[in-house]
């Protein structure tokens, strides 16, 4: 962000100016794979979640999932505040869900508390901790969000970029709180359906038990 804000270049940029085509061209196809792998578990699980509500095939959902693409690349003729709008309201509706899933699950709000003390008790612990950190930060955010900022109206005084930087500090630190809630939410709730009830769980199409 702070990247975008004081020199005017996303990260891609910056590395296309700083680094040996070489060097560019592997970290290009670097995120690219990054990408992919992140956008391959947003369209498996976009198909499977239709397949669970509407009996909807895989494949089918899998197509269906990409018009989605098409449709964000269409709210961006509104402008990105549009955009961001229409994906904040998605993410609302999701933590209002989970809100009170939570309350209807009924768990030990102490043991839940104490649950949010970091303990790695061994390799499979620590495989949990990577992989809700890499559903919070994925690596194309850092090439996103120095894009991104750029979008906004910020003046060429270094005031207003320190404003506009402070700004965006508070930004990521809300976003990414409100992700790691809704992260918890999630081990929470699976925690008090589930585990209390012995019941192990296999595949995601489990998921919809959790109603």
């Amino acid at each position: 962000a702070r990247l975008g804000i004081v020199r005017g270049l996303d990260l891609a940029q910056a590395c296309r100016e700083r680094y040996p085509r070489s060097v560019s061209l592997s970290l290009w196809v670097l995120c690219e794979v990054a990408i992919a792998a992140c956008d391959l578990a947003e369209v498996l699980g976009a198909a499977i979640g239709l397949n669970l509500l509407f009996g909807l095939p895989l494949l089918a959902g899998v197509v269906l999932t990409a018009f989605d693409t098409l449709l964000l690349l269409w709210l961006q003729r509104y402008g990105i505040r549009t955009m961001e709008a229409f994906v904040m309201a998605l993410i609302a509706v999701i933590g209002g869900c989970f809100f009170i899933e939570i309350l209807l699950s009924k768990p030990v709000f102490s043991e839940m508390a104490a649950g949010l003390i970091p303990r790695l008790g061994g390799p499979e612990a620590l495989y949990v901790a990577i992989g809700i950190l890499g559903a919070t930060v994925m690596p194309h955010n850092l090439y996103l969000h120095s894009a991104l900022v750029q979008t906004r109206q910020i003046g060429t005084s270094e005031e207003s970029k320190r404003r506009a930087c402070r700004y965006n500090l508070i930004d990521s630190a809300v976003a990414l709180n409100a992700a790691m809630f809704v992260n918890i939410a999630i081990l929470v709730v699976s925690a008090a359906t589930f585990f209390t009830r012995g019941i192990v769980v296999t595949e995601i199409q489990q998921a919809h038990v959790l109603l």
